[in-house]
């Protein structure tokens, strides 16, 4: 028998809860995304609460990985607070990064890259991790949905000028702003502007084998993700007995003109580079939070409470 737990994996496009009992059943349910400008863990409080009433489940461990977590938020008592909720024995919280790479490689040193609507590299050694980007769409954020989309939005207003090439890509923007000559305006004053940019994604990814500009900005977004990740590896001094294990997972990695691209880009970056399946997901990752050890090179990173 084990404690009654949730795992929560916060990302921006949405938020999946696994709420598993005694037995080690489980039940999955999902909520919006996290909005890293509003107050983080008011947020998952609230989503816990809500997967808590759905599945009517009393979690005494719950076990966090969230995007956009800063130092000042990254405080598993204060979410404990946030929570109100009795009974519960044990919070851990964690970057989204962190859960991410558990989620995929398991406590074993390698290199995890997640890229959905953000990015963010790890990079874990015996004794080193490292984390790459991650820095949000404004700074950071390289060969993510959102780097992807805004770079098509780019390729078919500049179609729309005259000043580059027509793109198959010009219709997808359309179905969200059929007029084009607006679509600044309506997206600059839409409060979910980065999921709607990171949506455009998708179209790259269909067109990607039949449309130039889709394919250009895929091998872009690929060459990205693949030094972040090598990046990554490289300062974790995650290699072992002569190869280091890299994971990519997320969405983007659905378009396969950019994970092909990847792929040799990564050999051509670290030979010795072994690109491996990702074992599980994020959620996994949250999950596996509650068993890491305290000798761990990873357990620095995790705030208990």
């Amino acid at each position: 028998m084990q404690l009654p737990m949730m795992a929560v994996d916060g990302g921006q496009t949405g938020t999946k809860i696994r709420a598993v009992d005694e037995s080690g059943s489980s039940r999955e349910v999902t909520g919006p995304g996290i909005r890293t400008d509003e107050p983080l863990l008011a947020q998952v409080a609230g989503a816990v609460r809500q997967a808590m009433e759905s599945t009517s489940l009393a979690p005494r461990v719950i076990a966090v990985g969230l995007s956009g977590l800063t130092r000042a938020q990254h405080d598993a008592a204060a979410l404990r607070d946030e929570l109100a909720v009795a009974g519960v024995q044990r919070v851990l919280l964690a970057h989204d990064s962190l859960t991410s790479y558990l989620g995929a490689l398991g406590s074993g040193p390698g290199a995890v890259i997640a890229a959905g609507t953000g990015v963010v590299a790890l990079g874990v050694g015996r004794e080193a991790v490292a984390r790459v980007d991650g820095w949000g769409h404004i700074m950071g954020d390289a060969g993510s949905g959102y780097w992807i989309g805004r770079r098509a939005l780019d390729a078919v207003m500049r179609a729309h000028d005259g000043r580059g090439a027509d793109t198959l890509l010009s219709g997808a923007v359309r179905e969200h702003w059929p007029e084009l000559d607006e679509a600044y305006i309506q997206l600059q004053s839409s409060p979910g502007m980065v999921s709607e940019v990171a949506s455009l994604a998708r179209a790259v990814a269909r067109w990607a084998g039949s449309d130039r500009i889709a394919a250009q900005i895929s091998r872009d977004a690929a060459r990205e993700l693949a030094f972040s990740a090598v990046t990554a590896a490289h300062r974790a001094h995650a290699a072992e007995d002569g190869s280091c294990r890299i994971a990519a997972m997320g969405g983007v990695f659905g378009n396969q003109v950019l994970r092909a691209e990847f792929a040799r880009q990564l050999q051509a970056l670290d030979p010795s580079v072994d690109l491996v399946p990702a074992a599980g997901s994020g959620l996994d990752g949250a999950q596996l939070l509650a068993s890491l050890t305290t000798d761990h090179a990873l357990w620095p990173m995790i705030r208990v409470s």
